[in-house]
């Protein structure tokens, strides 16, 4: 589970959000929420913090919600995991 913060003042992927649906690693992106545009920041941003390429991240729930769940290609669990803990 992702937590997006759009509109920020730079691009930050890292850090812990208590969500409803239990932790989720939070990625503040400076597109606005409009048009899908922190949608695709977000994206972006998150492949690039995991390492992979941007068609190995694909959005799969939350098109126009701030919680997001992407489908990523390979095992990045303990990565993902570090910069949702801040262990990275």
């Amino acid at each position: 589970m992702v937590r997006v913060r759009p509109g920020a003042g730079r691009t930050r992927v890292g850090g812990r959000y208590e969500g409803p649906h239990g932790p989720a690693l939070i990625v503040a992106v400076g597109a606005p929420a409009v048009d899908g545009k922190a949608t695709e920041a977000v994206r972006l941003a998150l492949a690039a913090a995991l390492g992979l390429k941007a068609r190995d991240v694909v959005l799969k729930v939350g098109a126009t919600s701030r919680d997001k769940v992407f489908g990523v290609a390979g095992d990045v669990g303990e990565r993902f995991a570090a910069l949702r803990d801040g262990s990275a």
